[in-house]
């Protein structure tokens, strides 16, 4: 860190020896006719040979035009001295002393003033600028207490309770005015006015950064060159940024950064006061003799040389504050550290590009785009975004771009969905604005992302695409200033180049989601349905079969987009709703789009009416039609139109999608409400009827025929399967279908002789004729006899499908298992709960036979041996994963029989025993049936469990024989199982008490069940179970284990002296139990004190209850003096041994980025008390200083995150012991390896 001085030329005493003068060099030694004409301030970074190294491993072309440039060597030759002021105190800032210590060293306590400064920043009741000429009037009658109130508001504004006084700023150096305020710092909370929680906090520091500008702004043409001790103030925020405190490292860093900025704008002024005066003064010399000037050519002279005298006092304060602060701030340990450094420097970059505008700044954002923390990329991306949204700017970044193109094309791929998203918008900008940077490799890499779940990402991406693929072709024209109107032929461009990408890339299977990432930026060219029908409509068109399938999605995707407002399903928004014009705006495109398709849907279903996969998607149309304009624009005609052509396509066709989207389009027509309502209620008849006859008639022919050809079977089953699908939508109770669909499933049951594809929708129909009923008769004025007559045609199909249960076809035994679990449930218990008593007679609870039956066929046809799921790329995965879903199905039935009390909980012993072998598959359904049924009876659980875990060790036992059967990989399984039950009794160990001593007991019964006869040398059969209960002794209170050993010695005392006795189970068993198990025994009495972990600035605050020999290494008896080490400019790890050879001062960033960190095990080796014992020099401090520094210098996070991942080095970590719990919540390390970004 450079020491600054209270002389303009002092503050560059620092100066790199490799810098090199910068252009000002000549403009300002030129003299009088030599006024440069290129007046920019030239602001560059310092940088050493280090610094140079690592600049050159990057991209050593990128700064190599001004590498190592600074102000310092460029200024001091011709640098005015200014008046000299208050020495500078930049002495080595105290780290934090110890807590409690409140000690002046004797001096003054004399305050200053009092002031309401703080408080109306805090309140921000006034006007910023008033506020800050009451303080200019104040400070001008007293210069020093108007500095000290700065000072003090300063101070205050960290959270500070400590004041500067005069006599302190007199007689103290700026490291011991910092370690007095230090030692008067509030430690009892790590909160401090810039992260203070409440709404008065929140907005303080808006304010405070308004007051910060305000201030260089009012002072800006008189105080800030005409007195104004600003290296003081300088001075003090680098001392305060290079602290230990964290509330004074991050207010002092702001207030530097915001400081910098205004004083960014003043040079940016001057700079161009500069160019008018230039220019005035050519302008006069240029004259002739006789109207030239001498006096204004005097007086503009004198006005040249006083701006750069002020020029040059600016670039010394700006020179000081980046040097001093920013260079080590923008990689401080404390990541809103970071980012406010990156937001300025963005912010400086945009505001004077001329000077800060080069590569020796932008490689402080190019690095920092690799930080860890999701704020900081987010800063760089948009300090990038300002620069690239710029054209004029971009020449000056094609160095930068071809450096840091990769990382920044990589963000798009960010785990944080913001940063990805700015990602993605920066190089929209680079696409824009700079041509032919981003090759198609990188542009490919983006295209995956319009499909992402996250919509404000793949609206991002889907702008990318936009501008990448269809602006160039298809954008509007201007003419003649004006803007036309898109031509159809632009507009039949624009959606064949959106088939081409949809359909060529392959990247997914659903256009929906490509609509959606497309809407923001080209909804009106989506919007556009009269082209959209053209094409389709078109006779002699040249699109295929699959870009007619995908341009029929397209037009269906539009129009629900434009219809409902909401991204498909998925697909995140993060939006609550929609504004009151975005209403009004879908309302007007709804009525937009229902009065062109109205006419065409029917001509669209003709045309595409043969093609099963084209025409469910038009029948879905009508779903986002505003139905009213049917009545209101007299479409009647169409209407009809639209009937018949409906009726074709659901005679035509069989398909399930076809009729489901049918039968729905028919249903959204059928409402009382629409006057088309008789027309539409006469054309579903006239449907029916037909369905329904030609069933009958079918019908009859398989009943009396004993052979039936494939034609009559696909015949009648078709029409079953339309039946069923209008049934699902429509109430067909007055056709009668349930009897001789009844009578053809029980003949199916007799004989067999029914043929599969038939019984299938039959089921559906009978399923559906009971629902419908139970509807009707959910109202209070049903009869005893009705409901009577329900529960037996409910007990009927329940035994019919018992029976399909044993089918050989496993589609008819999935279906017939699906209507039982629904049937079951629906009829069950809690179909009477909310004033539904009259229901009761419809109660059904099943038979012990049919639970039975339920529970082997998920035995065999959901618990099958799991096996590896493929990526879904083909069609076999999409298959496999198809089945998966419906095994899901299959066991969430089951579940919940049991969860409502349809089931006895006994039988999720046949799901739960299952839960470790299949927990890739069905894991969140156990685990969440087992919370559940926890939740329901916490003891019938726990004998659930163990339940489970004898009828998993009986089968093995069965299948292995007593011998070795420990030794088995299934008994491994089996250890496992049973450590995921003793997870799910969770923390609550006293809570659980009773019920893991419960399970522990009947463990040792049920292992103990059949012991050997006396004199025998045989074990139990059941002993190794003993084993499994180990598992569960964590769980256990130290009293309750000795009361469980007492328990296992009673009941082996018939068998104590058997031959090989004890044991190996019983020695297993035991071991668990004994206290030496586990180290920190809990009781009931002391329970509960939970394991705290808090990181406050990446402090790891350790737990207390350490081990005594770690404590006693690590206790202190007397307090330390203050450490000699005092900067947080720390750039290596080193070992105790060199710590006190690390230097204060500022290096070179290359240092950070050649350190390598700490593995784990040099970690835990490094925080192992017996570490610390290292033999000391005689010339380094005492043991105690040492420890003291350790402890004040935190771990980064990079550490951090490598011990939280690793459960052993937790372990020990824990173990520590911190002598100053509350005080290390305001200290921490403050800057970071750039490797850890």
């Amino acid at each position: 860190m450079p020491t600054l001085r209270s002389s303009a030329s002092s503050l560059h005493s620092s100066a790199s020896p490799s810098s090199v003068s910068s252009p000002l060099q000549g403009a300002m030694g030129g003299g009088q006719s030599g006024l440069s004409a290129s007046s920019s301030l030239s602001v560059s970074v310092p940088c050493d040979d280090r610094d140079l190294d690592q600049t050159k491993e990057g991209d050593s072309d990128s700064l190599s035009a001004d590498e190592g440039s600074d102000f310092e060597d460029t200024l001091r030759p011709n640098m005015k001295k200014r008046a000299a002021k208050r020495p500078l105190k930049t002495t080595p800032v105290a780290k934090h002393p110890k807590k409690g210590s409140r000690m002046l060293r004797g001096y003054s306590q004399i305050e200053p003033p009092a002031s309401d400064l703080f408080d109306a920043v805090k309140a921000a009741k006034s006007d910023m600028q008033s506020l800050v000429d009451e303080w200019l009037e104040s400070y001008k009658q007293d210069q020093d207490a108007g500095f000290l109130e700065l000072i003090n508001f300063v101070i205050r504004s960290c959270g500070c309770k400590g004041t500067v006084t005069s006599e302190m700023f007199k007689k103290m150096s700026n490291s011991e005015i910092i370690r007095h305020l230090t030692e008067q710092f509030n430690e009892d909370s790590g909160d401090y006015p810039l992260i203070a929680p409440g709404p008065s906090w929140k907005k303080f520091q808006g304010s405070f950064c308004e007051f910060v500008r305000t201030l260089v702004y009012q002072c800006q043409y008189s105080l800030l060159y005409d007195g104004f001790p600003m290296d003081d103030l300088i001075s003090l925020l680098t001392g305060l940024s290079d602290s230990q405190v964290r509330a004074f490292r991050h207010t002092s860093t702001l207030t530097a950064m915001k400081l910098m900025t205004s004083l960014v704008r003043v040079a940016l002024q001057l700079s161009l006061h500069k160019d008018n005066n230039q220019r005035q003064y050519e302008a006069e010399r240029n004259k002739g003799p006789e109207q030239r000037s001498s006096e204004r050519l005097e007086s503009l002279l004198e006005k040249r040389k006083e701006l750069q005298e002020h020029q040059e006092e600016i670039e010394g304060m700006m020179n000081a504050l980046f040097r001093g602060v920013f260079v080590h701030r923008y990689r401080d340990v404390l990541p809103e550290i970071r980012a406010i450094c990156i937001e300025e420097i963005g912010s400086w970059m945009q505001s004077y590009s001329t000077s800060f505008l080069t590569d020796s700044y932008l490689k402080y954002i190019g690095w920092t785009l690799h930080d860890k923390h999701r704020e900081v990329r987010l800063k760089c991306l948009k300090a990038l975004k300002g620069l690239y949204s710029n054209r004029d700017l971009t020449a000056r970044l094609e160095l930068f771009t071809n450096r840091f193109k990769d990382r920044m094309v990589s963000m798009v791929m960010d785990r944080e969905y913001d940063v990805a998203v700015e990602a993605v918008k920066l190089l929209t900008l680079i696409l824009k604005n700079m041509e032919g940077v981003l090759t198609d490799a990188d542009c490919e890499s983006i295209y995956p992302v319009v499909y992402a779940s996250n919509r404000a990402l793949a609206s991002a991406a889907g702008e990318f695409l936009y501008w990448k693929l269809f602006y160039p072709e298809c954008e509007t024209r201007t003419l003649g200033g004006r803007e036309r109107r898109r031509s159809p032929r632009a507009q039949r461009t624009f959606f064949h180049l959106l088939l081409s990408f949809f359909v060529e890339s392959e990247l997914h299977d659903h256009a929906a989601y490509l609509i959606d990432s497309l809407w923001d930026c080209a909804g009106s060219q989506l919007k556009d349905w009269e082209s959209l029908t053209s094409l389709l409509l078109e006779q002699d068109q040249n699109l295929g079969d699959v870009q007619e399938s995908t341009l029929i999605e397209i037009l269906v995707s539009s129009v629900r987009q434009a219809s409902e407002g909401h991204p498909p399903v998925g697909r995140v928004t993060g939006r609550k709703g929609l504004t009151s014009k975005e209403r009004k705006i879908q309302a007007d495109d709804k009525v937009k789009l229902t009065e062109h398709l109205i006419p065409l849907l029917p001509q669209l279903l003709a045309k595409f009416s043969a093609d099963a996969e084209k025409v469910a998607p038009l029948l879905q149309l009508l779903n986002y039609f505003d139905l009213n304009i049917y009545c209101t624009r007299r479409l009647e005609k169409h209407l009809e139109l639209f009937l018949q052509q409906l009726q074709e396509v659901v005679v035509k066709h069989a398909d399930p999608a076809v009729l489901k989207a049918g039968a729905h389009a028919l249903y959204m027509l059928c409402n009382p409400e629409f006057t088309f309502f008789s027309r539409v209620d006469f054309a579903r008849s006239q449907l029916l009827d037909l369905l329904t006859d030609r069933f009958q008639q079918e019908l009859e022919e398989l009943l009396q025929s004993s052979f039936l050809d494939e034609d009559e079977v696909y015949s009648l089953a078709a029409t079953l399967k339309r039946l069923s699908a209008f049934y699902n939508a429509h109430d067909l109770s007055r056709w009668e279908l349930s009897e001789p669909c009844y009578r053809l499933l029980r003949k199916a049951v007799d004989t067999g002789e029914v043929p599969h594809q038939v019984i299938l929708p039959a089921l559906t129909l009978v399923y559906f004729s009971i629902l419908w009923t139970l509807t009707h008769l959910s109202g209070s004025g049903a009869s005893q006899t009705q409901l009577l007559s329900l529960r037996g045609r409910m007990v009927d199909f329940c035994e019919l499908c018992q029976s399909c249960l044993s089918d050989v076809v496993p589609e008819i035994q999935e279906q017939a298992f699906t209507f039982l679990s629904d049937l079951l449930l629906i009829f069950s218990p809690q179909m009477i709960v909310g004033g539904r008593d009259f229901l009761r007679p419809l109660v059904f609870l099943p038979e012990a036979s049919l639970q039975s039956e339920l529970a082997s066929f998920l035995m065999d046809h959901v618990f099958m041996q799991p096996g590896e799921l493929g990526r879904g790329r083909s069609q076999e995965d999409h298959l496999q994963i198809e089945r998966l879903h419906q095994r899901r199905r299959l066991l969430a039935g089951f579940c919940k029989l049991v969860l409502y009390g349809v089931l006895e909980m006994e039988a999720a012993s046949d799901v739960f025993k299952h839960y470790n072998k299949f927990y890739s598959d069905y894991g969140d359904i156990i685990k969440e049936t087992l919370t559940r049924a926890r939740q329901i009876d916490r003891s019938h659980c726990s004998q659930v469990l163990l339940l489970s875990l004898k009828q998993v060790y009986t089968e093995l036992l069965q299948e292995q024989g007593p011998q070795g059967l420990n030794e088995l990989p299934a008994f491994t399984e089996m250890r496992d199982l049973a450590r995921r039950f003793a997870l799910s009794f969770g923390p609550q160990q006293l809570q659980n008490r009773d019920l893991v001593v419960m399970l522990h007991k009947e463990g040792i019964k049920f292992s103990l069940s059949e012991l050997p006869p006396a004199g025998s040398s045989g074990q139990p059969p059941n002993l190794a179970f003993l084993e499994l209960l180990s598992e569960f002794s964590p769980r256990l209170f130290h009293q309750d284990k000795q009361l469980l050993l007492s328990y296992l010695e009673k009941c082996l005392q018939p068998v104590s002296q058997a031959p090989g006795y004890p044991w190996g189970p019983v020695t297993t068993y035991c071991h668990s139990l004994s206290p030496v198990e586990n180290t920190a025994e809990t009781s009931p009495q002391d329970y509960h004190h939970p394991k705290k972990r808090r990181i406050e600035g990446k402090v790891l605050q350790h737990r207390e209850d350490t081990s005594s020999s770690q404590e006693e290494s690590l206790q202190l008896n007397s307090i330390p003096p203050i450490p000699t080490l005092t900067s947080t400019a720390v750039k290596s790890r080193q070992p105790l041994g060199g710590l006190e050879e690390m230097e204060e001062g500022g290096g070179s960033e290359s240092e950070f980025t050649q350190g390598q960190p700490l593995t784990v095990t040099q970690k835990s080796r490094f925080l192992n008390p017996q570490h610390f014992q290292t033999p000391l020099n005689s010339s380094g401090p005492c043991l105690d200083n040492r420890l003291i520094r350790l402890n004040l210098m935190e771990e980064d996070e990079e550490e951090l995150e490598i011990q939280n991942e690793s459960g052993e080095e937790w372990q020990d970590l824990d173990k520590l012991s911190s002598p100053s719990e509350s005080g290390l919540d305001l200290l921490d390390a403050a800057e970071l390896n750039i490797e850890d970004f």
